[in-house]
């Protein structure tokens, strides 16, 4: 039977949030967002984690979750430095504070990804229902010689905003029959009392719908992404219009590119799961009382682990 990888993004900054939001309890004995993620990949019967992490907050990760998430499933770590997976000739500006951004954090994980594998935030709830449909779909999936074969699971757009802020949401263009058309990361989203809005540039704000599908982080891919986040990371850090000391390569502008490149076919699956994540320090509350109603209707144990 194939194994599938579940690899975990949690080497974000969180400086919106004022600390590791990663290791915050949620849930009432203490559980992390992280937990429930955990918990839903192996009743989804995923047993290989990757947790790409900070070195410096390596020893706090590994007490706070990595040591009890070794109690049930295979686990590596990949620390995302800035120096690190650069092509030759790159150096990181003596500026640059930041992590080179998702796609460089997944490009990192080559050497410990053998087959398929799935790729969420660690401090976003996505709901059993997403975590299962993802990893059935690409326990079945193979890339053909015409393209590759991917997905992603997609919220409504209106189910994922903050109302502490701003965000970043990757609006999805789907085809009539459940397929990616387009996938923008559009880094500045915010509710205001008229309507949902972005901007590019912190001046002109365009609309958007709350029925809209976002993109929450949460891909199903294949081996075949590792070369083309290789070959897009160098492009990426090659082109002029490139400020290195800020911008960052985004995992979901690289899918979207594949797609409207017809090198991927990216199937975007439905769920009606209710997302919860916390970019916030306000937004914190709101994901508890979620959580305890699901708690509430038999969706998830008291206590997640025994």
């Amino acid at each position: 039977m194939k194994k599938l990888t579940l690899v975990i993004m949690a080497a974000g900054i969180g400086s919106r949030y004022g600390g590791l939001k990663q290791v915050d309890p949620v849930g009432p004995n203490g559980e992390l967002i992280i937990d429930y993620s955990l918990f839903d990949a192996q009743r989804a019967g995923i047993e290989n984690v990757v947790f790409i992490i900070r070195r410096d907050l390596a020893e706090v990760f590994q007490e706070k979750i990595g040591f009890r998430a070794e109690r049930h499933f295979n686990v590596d770590y990949v620390f995302q430095e800035m120096d690190r997976g650069l092509p030759a000739g790159f150096m990181v500006p003596p500026d640059r504070v930041k992590p080179w951004g998702t796609g460089h954090a997944i490009l990192l994980c080559r050497r410990l990804v053998p087959g398929n594998f799935l790729v969420i935030n660690a401090d976003d709830f996505y709901g059993f229902d997403a975590i299962k449909k993802l990893a059935d779909y690409m326990l079945g999936i193979e890339d053909e010689t015409t393209h590759y074969n991917y997905a992603l699971v997609g919220y409504r757009l209106g189910n994922t905003m903050s109302d502490h802020g701003h965000v970043a949401r990757g609006i999805c263009r789907i085809s009539t029959d459940g397929y990616l058309l387009d996938l923008r990361e559009r880094t500045r989203v915010q509710k205001f009392p008229d309507g949902i809005k972005y901007t590019e540039d912190g001046q002109v704000w365009h609309p958007l719908s709350p029925d809209d599908i976002a993109s929450m982080n949460i891909f199903g891919l294949t081996p075949s992404i590792f070369n083309e986040l290789e070959t897009r990371f160098h492009k990426f850090l090659s082109d002029p219009t490139t400020n290195l000391s800020k911008s960052e390569f985004y995992i979901p502008e690289v899918v979207g590119a594949l797609s409207r490149e017809k090198k991927a076919r990216v199937r975007v699956l439905t769920t009606e799961e209710q997302w919860y994540g916390v970019t916030y320090q306000e937004d914190r509350p709101w994901v508890q009382a979620g959580i305890r109603q699901l708690i509430e209707a038999g969706r998830y144990p008291q206590r997640l682990w025994s």
